[in-house]
């Protein structure tokens, strides 16, 4: 069983940075993508990046591009997001999760609880 956990959400201006973590346990993390996915409230859950195992290979959404960045550190079981020059579009609720390199959250077999981020205007 993997465990999947999420920090470094909270309230920030528009404009301003933060930088999500994802902790996940598992002898096969550094041969897993990770995903992170959100969801804003009335929206279904969207994707935003995601990372191969080993790093070499990532990928994010348009509405994302340039402004958020996804890398891993599989010596510490760890995936980060930077999130720069947040719009208020961007809040929501984000979701790590372990599984198949995919855009598609079907892919994902383990998921966090998520973390809220939410940008003032």
């Amino acid at each position: 069983q993997v465990q999947v956990v999420e920090s470094g959400g909270g309230l920030v201006q528009s404009g301003g940075s933060l930088r999500l973590s994802c902790v996940a346990s598992g002898r096969t993390f550094s041969r897993s993508a990770v995903g992170w996915f959100r969801q804003a409230p009335g929206k279904e859950r969207e994707f935003v990046a995601v990372i191969s195992g080993s790093g070499g290979i990532s990928s994010v959404a348009d509405s994302v591009k340039g402004r958020f960045t996804i890398s891993r550190d599989n010596a510490k079981s760890s995936v980060y997001l930077q999130m720069n020059s947040l719009k208020p579009e961007d809040t929501a609720v984000y979701f790590c999760a372990v599984g198949t390199y995919n855009t598609n959250d079907n892919s994902y077999d383990y998921w966090g609880q998520g973390t809220q981020v939410t940008v003032s205007s």
